[in-house]
């Protein structure tokens, strides 16, 4: 939310001026997306931006502030399609190698998927049954995470919260682990990233894995169904080999 409101200061409030939003009609909101890319944004980051301005709008029309949002139809610039930002096998050895309290992070993250604030507030009472029950999740929904065996164990030892951070720490957390461990483009949410990915590439079903993540639409699930080039790779020499038998 915090984020959020920045952007809309930064950008939606310098280009709409202090005009009531009854007054924005659908060629306001084109120009502004026209406004966003003369200033060499990033494709994402306009995206980003104009859902912004839908939110606000579609916020208005149910306050009855709006009878109808302005916002047009198929404005929303295409975003080239990419893999998920996930961890390499090296890279994920090289933060597990990092020193405690923050390697128990980067297990908790890597066997989980949670989002930064939920490992957060994430407590040691929460364990029962080997499943992690986490509230104020971004859905709203609580959640059940299944717990791998080890790390129940680790989890079981502790007491209170899991994660010894704020939520808002979570770009001092990324310098620390890539000064430690030499991974230079690490970032946390890469944990959630890693974690989905593997459960794909393990055999897991993606009903499941939306389950666990929280996402309220399995499209958003779908993007972790993209194997990485080396998993492709192996599977395809396996269908190989078994071909020449």
């Amino acid at each position: 939310m915090a984020m959020t409101a920045q952007r809309i200061r930064d950008y939606l409030n310098p280009f709409m001026g202090e005009d009531p939003i009854q007054g924005v009609r659908p060629d306001d909101v084109r120009a502004y997306r026209v406004w966003l890319e003369r200033r060499d944004l990033a494709p994402r980051t306009v995206r980003h931006l104009l859902a912004d301005a839908r939110c606000l709008m579609n916020w208005a029309v149910d306050s009855s502030i709006l009878e109808h949002s302005p916002f047009p139809r198929r404005i929303m610039p295409r975003i080239q399609e990419t893999l998920p930002d996930r961890l390499t096998a090296d890279e994920i050895r090289a933060v597990l190698a990092i020193r405690e309290p923050q390697a128990f992070v980067i297990r908790l993250g890597l066997t989980t998927g949670l989002r930064w604030g939920e490992l957060c507030r994430a407590r040691a009472g929460n364990l029962r049954m080997g499943m992690l029950e986490i509230s104020q999740t971004k859905s709203g929904r609580v959640r059940r995470v299944p717990i791998p065996a080890a790390m129940v164990v680790e989890i079981s030892a502790r007491v209170g919260r899991l994660v010894p951070y704020g939520e808002g720490s979570a770009g001092s957390f990324n310098k620390l682990v890539r000064r430690h461990s030499g991974v230079g483009r690490f970032h946390v949410h890469q944990l959630r990233h890693s974690f989905a990915c593997n459960w794909i590439e393990r055999g897991g079903s993606l009903p499941s894995l939306q389950q666990v993540l929280g996402h309220a639409s399995v499209t958003t699930t779908q993007h972790y169904a993209k194997l990485s080039d080396e998993h492709v790779r192996r599977e395809a020499e396996r269908i190989a080999t078994a071909g020449m038998l």
